[in-house]
């Protein structure tokens, strides 16, 4: 009812001489689509800093997933109905950048129908109770209640994951959520109790050890559910070509056929494998390719990848601010660990405060290899020192961690509180690329060899997210492409080609790269070319992390998003 009533006063306020008047009414309708996303995704605003919201789960029964999505056309509705040009230029924008984020969410809930189908939905959307370990935003004790609480919503949830996931699932869904569920319990009984021990109340001691036992079993019930799916398990995973397409609309407001997209992906692969080859005959001279990579790799970190990290961000922070890239806000720090054993199922990510966190760290993660892998293939899985160069890149500075940095600050509410996949990642992904360009080692093909490693593995994952989905690629196929294509070692690409069945957008690693790159190619062309890198870079992360073509739109003046121009 709040809802209608706020699209009521706004509808009004933009129409005939109340249409001079829109910033109050648009700000009502815009707090209260945040205020009820937020009831209805409690465990989101939990990640956002909203601690009110602690220890709360989505209601992911029937009923509570139709909600969501009536709320979801609700919303785009109402705010469809509202005359732009009755709005002032960021308010306009804004309501552009809402409508994607419903649209986005809609998708996935019912287009997708992701809470039937793949259990990467919960995954991802809740049973992570991470932020009351990893983030201090209260004393121990208050954190610790709230993991309590937490705790004891698990049985519901997993009760109501149990009666929505319908065989037969796909293979690789089945090993995705047996790992994740089995990991989850693991977790819950073991390392999140642990992370309280030092709160010395012997009575929320109890309620600890007794709901997390509770929580603990509930999803290794669950794990053991879903693994029993195993022989009736299919490889039905693709979304399907029409799908697929609506996906992009819908998420990210790219409005490409896939084949033109497709097309794009394979011009970036073949361009960095060209400049693969020519950095090779300077670092290995007359060596096969594989036998180039496997030199760079050869040279593994001193102690292992995460030691290792923590000694590479200060050096990449310094390169950022001498070589004028992008401002850094802020001094928050990101902190490096080994991930969890629930979330490994890639090799590393960052976890970010929410912009209602203050002051509080980001904590980098790197995954140790599989134990049920071969030793080689352990070992294999290991990233040489340069390769782990430009992942850190990627995940902290100036990419993911940095990012954040501006997100949490954006002018924009709703700027602050909904990245998007393509921004995220595409921005992460060209910050890569871009350090390489700005000079960083100087020219040393190492370097450069650990920095097309990292682009040819998007490459793949773009190239193989658009075939597994919308051209009929089996998963033995993907698996083969990024070893022979992008000369990944075998875990990874086993990985990799499990992960673009359950998370099909994974092309906007290389997406949203390209999509910025020609936007800074044509922001830039007239305002001094390379000077200019800094002022592009700041005024793109400004707006949050919106469908990047809405982006292209508002900086470039044109007449609609697109996703490279006309």
């Amino acid at each position: 009812m709040r809802l209608k009533l706020v699209a009521a006063l706004l509808l009004a306020a933009t129409a005939g001489t109340a249409a001079a008047q829109p910033a109050k009414p648009w700000s009502a309708f815009r707090d209260a689509f945040i205020d009820r996303l937020f009831q209805l995704d409690p465990a989101y605003a939990v990640y956002q800093g909203k601690h009110d919201y602690d220890g709360r789960l989505p209601d992911w029964s029937a009923a509570g997933l139709k909600a969501q999505a009536d709320f979801y056309r609700q919303t785009i509705a109402a705010a469809r109905a509202i005359d732009s040009k009755g709005l002032s230029k960021d308010d306009a924008f804004e309501r552009a950048y809402l409508i994607k984020v419903a649209e986005g969410r809609l998708f996935w809930l019912t287009d997708a129908d992701q809470p039937h189908r793949n259990p990467a939905y919960y995954v991802n959307n809740g049973l992570d109770p991470n932020v009351y370990i990893a983030r201090p935003y209260a004393t121990k004790a208050v954190r610790l209640r709230a993991m309590i609480a937490f705790f004891n919503r698990i049985p519901t949830a997993a009760a109501q994951i149990r009666t929505n996931l319908k065989a037969p699932l796909p293979a690789s869904f089945v090993t995705y959520g047996e790992k994740a569920f089995a990991g989850f319990a693991e977790f819950y009984g073991g390392d999140a109790l642990k992370a309280f021990a030092e709160v010395k109340d012997p009575a929320l001691q109890a309620q600890l050890r007794a709901s997390g036992a509770n929580a603990a079993k509930a999803m290794a019930d669950l794990a053991r559910w879903i693994a029993a799916q195993r022989p009736q398990a299919t490889q039905d995973f693709a979304l399907g070509k029409e799908r697929f397409q609506r996906m992009l609309a819908a998420t990210e407001a790219v409005e490409l056929p896939v084949e033109q997209l497709l097309a794009l992906g394979e011009a970036d692969l073949k361009k960095n494998q060209a400049a693969l080859a020519e950095a090779c005959g300077k670092f290995a001279p007359g060596a096969s390719i594989e036998a180039c990579i496997a030199k760079m790799n050869a040279n593994k970190p001193v102690g292992g990848p995460v030691a290792e990290a923590r000694k590479q961000i200060p050096g990449l922070r310094a390169f950022v601010e001498q070589n004028q890239i992008v401002t850094i806000p802020g001094t928050e720090q990101a902190l490096v660990e080994e991930s969890p054993p629930y979330n490994r199922q890639n090799s590393a990510y960052i976890d970010p405060p929410g912009p209602f966190d203050k002051g509080i760290p980001s904590v980098y993660y790197i995954s140790p290899p599989d134990p049920t892998w071969s030793k080689e293939v352990q070992e294999g899985f290991i990233p040489g020192k340069f390769d782990l160069l430009f992942t850190s890149v990627h995940e902290v500075m100036p990419g993911h961690f940095l990012q954040f940095l501006h997100a949490n600050r954006a002018k924009s509410p709703i700027g602050r509180l909904f990245v998007g996949y393509a921004f995220a990642e595409g921005w992460a992904h060209y910050a890569e690329q871009m350090m390489w360009d700005a000079g960083l080692n100087k020219g040393d093909p190492e370097t450069h060899i650990g920095q097309l490693a990292n682009a040819l593995l998007r490459d793949c994952r773009y190239i193989s997210a658009i075939k597994l989905h919308a051209f009929g690629f089996t998963q033995a196929e993907s698996e083969a492409l990024f070893k022979q294509q992008c000369y990944q070692d075998e875990g990874t690409a086993r990985q990799q080609a499990a992960r673009g069945t359950y998370d099909p957008a994974y092309l906007n690693y290389t997406l949203g790269k390209l999509m910025i790159l020609k936007l800074r190619e044509d922001w830039t062309a007239s305002r001094g070319g390379r000077q200019a890198w800094k002022a592009f870079h700041d005024a793109f992360l400004g707006y949050g992390g919106p469908a990047i073509p809405l982006v292209r739109q508002a900086m470039l003046g044109e007449a609609t998003p697109t996703a490279f121009g006309g």
